[in-house]
């Protein structure tokens, strides 16, 4: 039987995706458990995403990874998506089923492993999250069907924050509230977990944070970045001085790959592999 080099093929589109270390990840899982898959990290501009999709059928793509700004625009070149991504109205990964593309987004339940991984629960917890865009999406989603007693939203623009809350109130049981953020954004005195869900710190911009209040982190809050790239960012720095417990994006960016490697495969993911991986990338 003549040797098979074809090799399966996954990737991320994004822009910007450069520094975007989820392909040396998914590479060192696949090569762990002997499969002959290739992780392509691809610059996709915002206008060009249609032909991008078109080009995963075409090329016999296993399934792409989504990350900033296309998590919504996608929805309109898939043929499906999971109950979850419905809800959420974004996705982060794609699996090609034979031509046909399957939207989930596992961002959110990455999330919620990454706080259960620091035993935090976020049954009964006030969740205050900055941002309303893909990744805001899925993490209040995921918090509200886990249990969370209130879900706060800060956003800059109204319409979409307003929206995001109307989800959360018609979809899920959890108690939700819009905050205009459009100034020094001051957290809730009851919130328990607070999560930069923005693209606010984002390699190359890490310089930056998001323009809150620190001094209203409370000691003992929990303070969550999705930012992985500095995993150290300028806002967990600032939270760490007020006492708060942190937690940066590598462990949400880890567990969601995961998910995703197992639903392109049906194998299991070697976690371990991964997060020592991005350890090594970040010289943590």
């Amino acid at each position: 039987m003549p040797n098979n080099y074809r090799a399966e093929l996954v990737g991320g589109f994004g822009c910007p995706v450069d520094e975007n270390p989820t392909g040396v990840m998914e590479e060192a899982a696949f090569a762990a458990k002997g499969l002959n898959y290739r992780y392509l990290t691809v610059k996709v501009e915002p206008g060009d995403l249609k032909e991008a999709m078109s080009g995963v059928r075409a090329m016999n793509m296993r399934g792409i990874n989504l990350t900033i700004p296309h998590k919504v625009e996608v929805l309109k070149y898939l043929d499906e998506l999971s109950p979850a991504a419905q809800i959420i109205g974004a996705v982060n990964m794609v699996v090609n089923n034979g031509g046909r593309l399957w939207g989930e987004n596992t961002d959110g339940k990455g999330y919620l492993t990454s706080l259960e991984k620091a035993n935090i629960s976020v049954k009964g917890k006030h969740v205050t999250i900055l941002g309303a865009g893909g990744a805001a999406r899925a993490i209040s989603v995921e918090c509200a069907m886990a249990g969370a007693r209130k879900i706060t939203i800060a956003n800059i623009i109204r319409e979409q924050g307003e929206e995001l809350v109307k989800l959360l109130r018609d979809r899920t049981s959890a108690e939700a509230e819009f905050i205009m953020w459009d100034k020094s954004f001051c957290v809730p005195a009851d919130t328990d977990i607070l999560s930069n869900a923005t693209s606010v710190g984002l390699y190359p911009n890490v310089n930056e944070k998001p323009d809150i209040d620190y001094d209203t982190i409370a000691p003992g809050m929990v303070v969550t970045d999705v930012i992985f790239n500095d995993p150290n960012s300028l806002f967990l720095q600032e939270a760490k001085k007020r006492g708060a417990k942190t937690i940066n994006g590598l462990g949400m960016l880890v567990n969601q790959g995961a998910l995703n490697f197992t639903l392109w495969t049906g194998v299991e993911a070697p976690v371990d592999i991964m997060e020592e991986t991005l350890r090594r990338e970040f010289n943590l």
